[in-house]
């Protein structure tokens, strides 16, 4: 649900945080407004963040590290046609707001748009997704080092050849306020918690490594005993599998993907493709491609921001719209991009809710929240049964994706080599390498199993990294190249 009493919560928060501490009031920010509106532009907006963050590291049993940091300040942004003008300053007063509504006036001055005059204030409305609460404040600092040394001594005690272990948590507490031009007033307290656990095994003198782990946007108590013990199982089971895994096989196959996190490859070969700037541009493999086929039939690929506590998801983006969930590719068709304000209007097409910065001191663009693919109908061991000779790549690490040809490289962490429809033997030094668009049209069969990552993602785009979701069901491509070592 879409309500404005919501952002009026939050905005006390911000308001404590960001205004009241230096003697600002919404009066100040249309005073900024007015400054930068003197000139002719689209739109202009303040975004102001508070962001504080601790993390802790644990490695043989000894905390390694221990931080903790806060950050805050204002950015300032003007748009007149498509050019930018921008300004941001850890100093939050009013006359580093009045200076860097000036500095972007003088940057915007040569736009030839129409001028804009400041609306009266408006509280937009937001979704409720996730608690406004504090996750640092929700174990004290023993409490945080205590979980770690319960994972360290869960992972140990999980296998004998598990020589060495280490764990880590991380947290962030974010608040932002959004003042736009048009006198819209938004805001958004946003948790993050993250717990990862990394496993080395040994055996005959090789050395395996192994990881798991996930988050949201919540407090620590999400993470209880049975979800560690989850995370010590899949990652002693990545590394406990390795130890015997063999050279990969190289050339052109068919290649199921497991469920869940290879969604990454996804989000990488397709989802970057189909955000807007990319698609204005022309430099997306995808522009001026709506309304035609780009897939296999029985493909749908949505990007969802609004999935309750998910790392990817918000109550509102980063310019203050709702987020949405968008239907980006359906039964194989195109039917949208990925927008934030700047391009759904330079395209004519309402924006999505996708505007994300890393920072007060970044500009906004359009970013994926939750990207994934709907399941199918396929039983997954019915698609892993129908192949000849091929690959079952259940786990992903890294990818790189070349967003104006589609061409990507993707590295599997865990993968089995399958004849005549059975498992044979786990095989390391595998890589998926393909087309995006070419290989959406290569799947043949979609699992009912779909299933999102568990809370681990973060997307690289210009420099600015975001936390984000991916997922899939099980999936089989046909002749899909495989980079191997044997």
């Amino acid at each position: 649900m879409i309500a404005v009493d919501a952002t009026i919560a939050r905005l006390q928060t911000a308001r404590e945080l960001l205004l009241t501490p230096f003697s600002l009031d919404e009066s100040t920010l249309h005073k900024a407004l007015r400054v930068i509106t003197e000139h002719r532009i689209d739109d202009a907006d303040l975004y102001f963040q508070f962001t504080r963050s601790e993390g802790w590291s644990l490695e043989e049993g000894i905390v390694k590290t221990g931080s903790f940091s806060i950050d805050q300040g204002v950015g300032v942004r003007a748009i007149a046609g498509e050019k930018t003008a921008f300004a941001y300053s850890d100093d939050i007063s009013e006359a580093a707001l009045l200076d860097a509504a000036r500095t972007v006036r003088t940057i915007a001055a040569a736009g030839q748009s129409r001028k804009v005059k400041v609306g009266a204030t408006r509280v937009a409305p937001s979704r409720t997704l996730y608690p406004a609460l504090d996750p640092i404040a929700t174990l004290d600092s023993a409490e945080k080092v205590a979980l770690l040394e319960k994972a360290e001594q869960m992972a140990r005690a999980k296998d004998k050849r598990i020589v060495q272990v280490m764990a880590g948590l991380g947290m962030e507490y974010d608040v932002v306020l959004v003042a736009r031009a048009d006198g819209t007033l938004a805001a958004d307290v946003r948790p993050l918690v993250r717990l990862s656990i990394t496993v080395i095994a040994e055996e005959n003198g090789r050395r395996e490594v192994g990881s798991s782990g996930g988050g949201g946007r919540y407090g620590l108590a999400y993470f209880t005993d049975d979800l560690l013990q989850q995370y010590v199982d899949q990652a002693a089971h990545a590394a406990l599998v390795n130890l015997g895994a063999q050279p990969a096989p190289a050339g052109e196959m068919t290649v199921v993907l497991g469920n869940g996190w290879p969604g990454i490859l996804l989000h990488e070969a397709i989802g970057h493709g189909l955000e807007g700037d990319f698609n204005r541009k022309g430099s997306s493999v995808f522009a001026g491609r709506i309304g035609q086929r780009v897939a296999a039939k029985g493909v749908t690929v949505l990007d969802d921001g609004t999935i309750a506590d998910r790392r990817g998801s918000l109550n509102i983006d980063d310019e203050g719209h709702a987020t949405q969930r968008t239907v980006l590719i359906e039964d194989g068709i195109l039917r949208g991009y990925i927008q934030d304000a700047t391009n759904a209007r330079l395209m004519k097409m309402p924006p999505t809710g996708n505007g994300r910065r890393e920072s007060y001191a970044n500009l906004p663009m359009p970013r994926m929240t939750n990207t994934y693919m709907l399941a199918g109908d396929k039983d997954p061991a019915e698609i892993v049964a129908s192949i000849d000779r091929g690959l079952y790549a259940v786990n992903f690490g890294g990818g790189q994706v070349d967003i104006t040809s589609g061409k990507f490289v993707f590295s599997a962490s865990e993968a089995y080599w399958v004849e005549k429809g059975k498992i044979q033997y786990p095989v390391k030094g595998a890589t998926l390498i393909g087309n995006g668009p070419d290989a959406l049209t290569r799947i043949s069969m979609i699992g009912n199993d779909l299933q999102l990552d568990p809370g681990v993602g973060t997307c690289g785009k210009e420099g600015q990294s975001v936390p984000v979701g991916v997922g899939q069901p099980t999936l089989r491509i046909d002749g899909l190249t495989v980079g191997g070592t044997a």
